[in-house]
C-alpha cells in the first residue's frame, strides 16, 4: 500500500508540472504572431507557478490554502491545464488529464495525503 500511497503523489506532482506544460503549449500554439506566441507561450507558465507558489507550494506558501479554498483552487489550477491543451488541440489528452486529476484526488482524500 505505501507503494500506491507514494505512487499517487508522484502523479500529484506530475500533474502540477503537467498544468505548466499545458499552458505552454496553448501558448506556443496560439493562432497569433511569433512574438505573441513566445510571450503567452512563456508568460502563462509563469503566471501560474507563481499562483502556486504564493497559495499551494507545500506548506511554504506565503498565503497558504486550506480546506475549501484548496480544493477550489485545485479544481481550476487542473481545470486550466485540461482546458489549455484542449485549446491546444489535444482534446483528449485534456479529457484524460482531467480524469487523473480527479481520480488523483479521491486517491489523496481517502488516504489521507492532503
Amino acid at each position: 500500500m505505501q507503494v500506491a500511497k507514494g505512487a499517487n503523489l508522484a502523479l500529484t506532482f506530475l500533474l502540477e508540472l503537467g498544468v505548466l506544460f499545458s499552458a505552454g503549449r496553448w501558448g506556443f500554439t496560439l493562432d497569433a504572431g511569433a512574438v505573441l506566441r513566445i510571450l503567452a507561450g512563456l508568460g502563462a507558465p509563469a503566471a501560474l507557478a507563481t499562483l502556486w507558489g504564493l497559495f499551494m507550494a507545500g506548506g511554504k506558501a506565503p498565503f497558504q490554502f486550506h480546506g475549501l479554498a484548496r480544493a477550489v483552487f485545485e479544481i481550476v489550477w487542473f481545470g486550466i491545464g485540461a482546458g489549455a491543451l484542449a485549446a491546444s488541440g489535444l482534446v483528449t489528452a485534456g479529457a484524460v488529464f482531467y480524469a487523473l486529476y480527479v481520480i488523483n484526488a479521491v486517491l489523496r482524500l481517502v488516504w489521507h495525503q492532503v
